[in-house]
């Protein structure tokens, strides 16, 4: 039990710091309230997932080859851009109605929260590296059984944390006047385009620097 809940903390350490999928719930949380917010995490929750089967059946590896990250980069760095620059767009445009009543297209959340996290190197270099880590080391303490039980502890974790960014991105569009939310959501859209920026710095440098 001790184990599980370690993991489960491991899982909130690992989403707390400030990124792409936090930076995008708070937009999506000030706009739309709880849930367009909570399915930005769902999406990122489910890439996830992916990644980690793809470490248990060791296709991952694949992310290794270069013109793979140049890939990845180069997408990570249109979707974060594309969707801050939506983010600061719509801010402009944002009235005192539209940050209190609901934001429709939850599919949409979901699928920005998927591509942002299945495309993110951050994230891949963390499954590729740490999870990875963690789970060689299990494999040699633990049965199949419970490396598989401490996984969804780490799931669980992030799932928690998704629930808690959403739950307060909703309290901040109930409680800050419209100029501050107005604020917050373009700091949010400025962060993803220099998440984006930085992974397109990060391709350019590899192909022209290397």
């Amino acid at each position: 039990m001790t184990t599980f809940i370690g993991h489960i903390f491991l899982g909130l350490s690992l989403s707390a710091p400030i990124g792409p999928i936090n930076a995008a719930q708070l937009d999506k949380g000030i706009r739309g309230g709880f849930f367009p917010a909570w399915f930005v995490g769902l999406g990122a929750i489910c890439a996830d997932i992916l990644h980690m089967l793809l470490v248990f059946l060791g296709i991952i590896h694949l992310l290794e080859l270069p013109f793979v990250k140049v890939f990845l980069w180069l997408f990570g760095c249109f979707v974060l851009i594309y969707t801050g620059i939506a983010s600061m767009k719509n801010a402009g445009a944002l009235t005192a109605s539209q940050s209190r009543s609901p934001e429709s297209g939850l599919s949409w959340s979901f699928l920005q929260g998927f591509l942002m996290s299945l495309f993110n190197p951050l994230s891949i270099m963390f499954w590729l590296g740490i999870y990875g880590s963690i789970l060689a080391k299990s494999m040699n303490e633990f049965s199949v059984q419970q490396v598989l039980l401490n996984s969804v502890a780490i799931v669980l974790g992030i799932l928690l944390w998704d629930v808690v960014m959403a739950a307060a991105a909703s309290l901040f569009r109930k409680y800050l006047t419209f100029g501050i939310l107005k604020f917050i959501s373009v700091v949010s859209g400025l962060s993803l385009v220099g998440f984006g920026v930085y992974f397109g710095g990060k391709a350019i440098q590899f192909l022209f620097f290397t």
